[in-house]
């Protein structure tokens, strides 16, 4: 059994807005899983009709075979998540909110007995525990946060945006967390993010969200892999679209090459950069040219025509 299933799942809020527009994936047992791209693409939305707190408009979701509309509070029992806000009592130590938790969500209070503290030292809180979450950085309230989540047991954790709003050191040692989580085996992950070497770092695998539809779905490897091994970037002074038929009457540029505004992306699948190079040299499109490894930003711009990093 899958841990989810997503069929034509679709959210129109009043006035019309579609933020979600007939999606479908699945996602295995144990996998972590990704949903990339910009504010505002639907990750949240989402997020939302899978955890329940947003009533889709059509379509429908399981997780661990529980329907999310028809069978909510099963839905609720087998996950967890992890919203963008903050959601401790800062107020409270984090040993209290872990156990206000377990609590709330039915774990016995001597298994939450032995359980609050392994959590704690999993997530190198051990020594903050009984401390005022207040007092703790932004990095550790968040690690808190997914402690808090783990605390009855979920089957599916959901990760919205996790390390949003916070500094690359704070977020590098959270991903290491996260990374961890992968060592739980039977815990499957869904991830949201817009940050790029999250997803590749993560994730079994990412689906790629445009204005509410997926647009990409695979390994991190295998999107990339679809552009080859090696681009060329090059900035033409004149029309971009001829620049880019004579590059594909040269052989140099594939059906899979693209512009934005004045630069020209080609990825290389039966040429090196030298040889690419030189023909464009020939061809008198000399500009800003280089060449690189393509990055998922690269994918995303080739299916939708924006930047995930400037759009997010």
């Amino acid at each position: 059994m899958n841990a989810i299933e997503v069929t034509k799942l679709s959210k129109t809020y009043p006035g019309g807005v579609a933020a979600v527009k007939g999606i479908d994936f699945a996602v295995a047992a144990g996998e972590v899983f990704g949903l990339l791209g910009p504010n505002g693409a639907g990750k949240s939305t989402t997020v939302g009709m899978l955890t329940t707190t947003i009533e889709p408009s059509s379509g429908s979701a399981r997780l661990a075979g529980f329907d999310v509309a028809e069978e909510p509070l099963d839905a609720r029992r087998v996950s967890s998540v992890v919203f963008q806000d903050p959601v401790v009592d800062r107020s409270l130590t984090g040993r209290r909110n872990l156990e206000i938790h377990a609590r709330l969500w039915g774990v016995e209070p001597r298994e939450a007995e032995g359980w609050i503290p392994e959590l704690a030292a999993t997530f190198g809180l051990a020594d903050l525990v009984d401390r005022p979450a207040g007092t703790y950085s932004g990095g550790q309230r968040r690690r808190l946060e997914i402690a808090r989540a783990l605390v009855s047991h979920p089957r599916v954790l959901f990760l919205d945006e996790p390390t949003v709003g916070l500094d690359p050191r704070i977020r590098a040692e959270l991903l290491e967390v996260i990374a961890g989580l992968r060592s739980r085996s039977e815990l499957t992950v869904l991830l949201t993010t817009h940050y790029l070497e999250e997803a590749e770092r993560l994730c079994d695998r990412v689906a790629i969200i445009h204005a509410g539809r997926i647009v990409a779905l695979d390994t991190p490897a295998a999107l990339l892999a679809g552009l080859g091994r090696q681009l060329v970037e090059l900035r033409v002074d004149g029309s971009v679209s001829s620049a880019l038929a004579a590059l594909r009457d040269r052989g140099v540029a594939g059906e899979d090459a693209f512009a934005v505004g004045s630069r020209v992306t080609v990825p290389l699948h039966g040429h090196s950069s030298s040889e690419a190079i030189a023909a464009i040299h020939d061809l008198g499109l000399a500009g800003a040219i280089s060449a690189r490894e393509p990055t998922l930003d690269d994918v995303y711009l080739r299916l939708t025509g924006d930047s995930l990093a400037a759009a997010a």
